[in-house]
């Protein structure tokens, strides 16, 4: 059903073919990772709830049985007195049974739940960013589907071109062998390179099928035609700001370790609350009472508590400092991101100068083997060369048009590459 709004969606691309953004934009969209949004979002949600229910009375039953070697007992004093005036003391029993209830119920806990809270948000927060770094992934995988697919489609473009030109000249051939001012052997040459470029269009062909089934896959929709992107060069780029997805992870990070720090600020904090305890069973409160008669009981206990754990301060020097270093283990990571990124956009840069270098002699250069190519077809007319001269001729300005198309291909790819890194 996913496929099925998302191609839909996409009708309109069909017709023109579909440019690098909206592939990456697909990919994106179909990548099962972005699914992890909704489950970190409801995690998330789910833990916060949890953490909040701290404030509800905290109801806890048990049940014990005891035997004891020894119980509280009156002196035989006592025991003597009262047995003079015919009353039995029988004293507690070694054996004590119970059945209770224990409600706390918490009033103030100097904001622990609240810093549990945001600790929980954070870690949230991080996850998203983690995730967010995961499918920017997908883009350099789509930039290298794509270009990949760009520079065969022209490689066909120029065979094609390169069969049209062998079969005119194998033409020409067969019409000057049946005059005899050809030898055949000339012409089965000329025909050997054609079937040559012919059987290399099929590997072409074969390559963009499996490269264009693999996109389509990638990005969730049929890819059957692309638009090749147009070249702009930025020369400032090197200066603009990094939007990386890594460097928002980092800081998501940061906030993390922030939110555990005023977490231990809570844990210093008193405690107030307030409890009930309830039980059934000997012996009772009455303890006079149970010592004279041996029955079961209820029995129940209200109250309120203070408490103040000083311990947190005797771990809170090495806390602080654990999670400094963790922040400054998180900006050495930001730096070394940052430095490695520079050096990936220097290069790039110094790539993209390559090819334009590279592409302002490629234009001559294929006027001039296409020069020399028609002048190798005028002699081979007149019998000046033989047919090698003439397919190597061929073979070179093909070569030529070859090496034009990889280079624009490649520095647009390295224009988009760079895209990728700074994601500007």
């Amino acid at each position: 059903m996913k496929k099925l709004v998302l191609s839909l969606t996409m009708l309109p691309m069909l017709a023109l073919g579909q440019t690098l953004e909206e592939c990456q934009q697909a990919a994106e969209k179909n990548y099962p990772l972005i699914r992890q949004y909704g489950l970190i979002e409801k995690t998330t949600q789910l833990t916060v709830a949890n953490i909040q229910k701290g404030w509800l009375p905290q109801v806890s039953a048990s049940a014990q049985a005891t035997y004891q070697s020894d119980v509280t007992a009156w002196p035989d004093e006592m025991k003597t007195m009262m047995s003079g005036m015919g009353i039995d003391m029988k004293g507690l029993k070694k054996d004590q049974y119970r059945v209770g209830i224990d409600v706390q119920q918490t009033i103030y806990d100097g904001g622990v739940i609240g810093s549990q809270k945001r600790i929980a948000r954070e870690q949230g927060k991080v996850e998203i960013a983690q995730n967010e770094v995961n499918i920017y992934n997908v883009r350099k995988r789509v930039n290298e589907m794509y270009f990949g697919l760009l520079l065969i489609d022209e490689q066909i473009k120029l065979n094609n071109d390169l069969q049209t030109l062998l079969a005119g000249n194998e033409r020409k051939l067969e019409s000057m062998t049946k005059r005899g001012t050809a030898a055949e052997s000339d012409l089965q040459n000329v025909k050997a390179e054609r079937l040559n470029a012919a059987q290399k269009a099929t590997e072409l062909a074969s390559q963009k099928q499996m490269l264009q089934r693999m996109l389509s896959t990638f990005c969730g929709i049929e890819i059957n035609k692309i638009q090749k992107p147009q070249m702009k060069v930025d020369g400032n780029s090197l200066k603009t700001e990094n939007r990386r997805p890594e460097l928002k992870a980092l800081d998501a990070r940061i906030g993390m370790l922030n939110a555990q720090e005023k977490a231990l600020n809570a844990a210093l904090m008193p405690k107030v609350g307030v409890f009930a305890q309830g039980f059934y069973g000997y012996p009772g409160l009455n303890m006079f009472e149970d010592m004279m008669r041996h029955r079961w009981s209820l029995n129940g206990i209200i109250g309120a508590r203070v408490t103040w754990n000083i311990g947190a301060l005797y771990t809170r020097k090495n806390d602080k400092t654990k999670l400094q270093l963790q922040r400054d283990m998180t900006e050495n990571s930001r730096e070394v991101f940052l430095f490695n990124n520079h050096m990936e956009q220097i290069q790039q840069h110094e790539n993209i100068e390559r090819y334009q270098n590279l592409m302002a002699h490629d234009g001559e250069i294929i006027s001039l083997r296409q020069a020399v190519r028609k002048a190798a077809e005028s002699k081979l007319a007149h019998g000046i060369i033989d047919v090698n001269d003439l397919v190597r001729e061929i073979n070179q300005e093909n070569a030529a048009c070859v090496q034009q198309s990889v280079h624009e291909i490649e520095m647009l790819k390295e224009i988009y590459d760079n895209k990728y890194t700074t994601n500007n």
